[in-house]
């Protein structure tokens, strides 16, 4: 899976910072039929976990509704250098994890 994740490099302690990711992922809803009939199963992610220095600081639950190629944007304090991790889980064993450093000055 192909992820796109805009971290800023460096921030300054105390620091609002804004984090954007968005991962590629057909998300088909289970609702739509083929052209002859069959039902196309669901294929969605259906959680996204982000981690600061390990402490979860954002989580979404995704549903059927959601668009293709998903696309979060949040925010959060920079308290310390450190590294961001991502993971995104999905349907039939699907899972993907990404990583971002920080430098907090």
């Amino acid at each position: 899976m192909a992820a796109l994740i805009n971290v800023p490099a460096k921030a300054k302690r105390g620091e609002i910072i804004e984090i954007r990711t968005l991962t590629s992922h057909i998300m088909e809803t289970g609702f739509r039929h083929t052209a002859a009939g069959a039902l196309v199963p669901r294929d969605i992610i259906t959680s996204f976990t982000c981690r600061y220095n390990g402490t979860e600081i954002f989580r979404a639950d995704l549903f059927p509704a959601i668009a293709a190629n998903p696309y979060l944007s949040f925010f959060t304090v920079a308290k310390d250098s450190g590294k961001f991790e991502f993971e995104w889980i999905g349907d039939n064993g699907y899972s993907s994890t990404a990583s971002v450093s920080i430098l907090v000055e």
